[in-house]
């Protein structure tokens, strides 16, 4: 893809006896969000790190706005900002005195520190409580704080790591809001997240990670076409009797694979919608059962993963590193730059 801001072919990493990447390819168009979907060890933070000059791969290739990760480090740092999952501000310091400092460690000129301060304080909401500590933010507002943070040097190109990990519902559609805003003024946006509705909302183009390995891409529709247009969910009385229900619908034929058991519901994929309903319905009746619940939607981005690996992405991430198999980023290298982003 000639348009491509972000490029990875074969990349893979190894930390000991676990292979974190297994040669994973990526294409992420220019001004777009691109998202990086899987669950707690998948790989997608030991991707973002390649990709930010973090750490070095075991092998492949990736570039950033042309310029190779490996081979020219310090001009791809130029070029992006990274927020991770936690934010990494400084909490003695002022909102307004954590940009400036950045603002110095990205070698924004010093005639335009002030304003740009000014100017991203202003546009994430954060301009009454720019000259407060930041230790006395709250959890969406140090997040704010850290997107702005990653923002002051203008980058083309931005990574963000579970940019909404543990930040309620009404801060992560802020951001989310902010994330949309960024896109439509031409930035590109890489985002890793185990949020299905997060990608959903968000993401242009989708790469499903597991274990290390890209198991499917492409747009959030065309992955959830993937996982059959309607899905049953049949609530009975307890497990037992859902792993009979079970085992009944698949001895019928029906559903577009083996049903799913959760507790005590039994979830279907299915085709054709209606004569599934029917047909779930009818076996019912000749087993002399009837279901406590039932409902019939459309597919979502779970349903795909569940499809695709097996087992469903975590609802909560890790208390410690995205990836747990991965080692804590390295000491900043002297532009000041990696060590802020990074730090916990």
């Amino acid at each position: 893809m000639g348009d491509a801001a972000i490029r990875v072919r074969g990349l893979t990493k190894r930390f000991g006896e676990v292979q974190a990447l297994r040669g994973i390819d990526l294409d992420v168009p220019a001004a777009t969000v691109y998202g990086l979907l899987g669950p707690n060890g998948a790989g997608k933070t030991t991707a973002v790190r390649i990709l930010t000059t973090i750490i070095k791969p075991d092998d492949g290739h990736a570039e950033v706005l042309g310029k190779d990760v490996c081979r020219q480090p310090q001009a791809v740092r130029e070029r992006i900002g990274l927020a991770g999952q936690y934010a990494a501000v400084d909490e003695n310091l002022t909102g307004r005195e954590n940009l400036r400092l950045i603002g110095r460690l990205t070698h924004v000129p010093r005639t335009s520190i002030l304003d740009r301060a000014a100017e991203l304080l202003d546009r994430f909401g954060l301009s009454d409580a720019a000259d407060r500590p930041v230790g006395t933010y709250s959890g969406g507002m140090r997040r704010r704080l850290d997107l702005a943070a990653a923002l002051v040097h203008r980058p083309p190109v931005l990574f963000l790591d579970e940019p909404t990990t543990g930040l309620d519902i009404v801060s992560r559609t802020d951001l989310w809001q902010v994330i949309e805003e960024l896109v439509g003024d031409g930035t590109t946006v890489l985002l890793t997240t185990q949020y299905l509705e997060e990608a959903d909302r968000l993401a242009d183009n989708l790469a499903v990670i597991d274990r290390g390995m890209v198991i499917a891409h492409g747009t959030p529709s065309e992955l959830k076409a993937q996982a059959g247009t309607t899905v049953i969910n049949i609530r009975v009385t307890d497990h037992e009797q859902a792993v009979d229900v079970a085992e009944r619908l698949a001895g019928a034929g029906i559903g577009l694979a083996y049903p799913t058991i959760h507790d005590h519901t039994v979830e279907l994929a299915v085709d054709e919608g209606p004569s599934a309903l029917m047909q779930v319905l009818r076996t019912f009746d000749a087993a002399g059962l009837t279901p406590a619940g039932l409902t019939v939607r459309e597919p979502s981005l779970d349903d795909v993963f569940l499809n695709l690996t097996g087992h469903r992405t975590e609802a909560t991430p890790d208390p410690g590193l995205a990836d747990p198999a991965e080692p804590p980023a390295p000491a900043d290298d002297g532009t000041g730059v990696v060590e802020r982003q990074e730090a916990t």
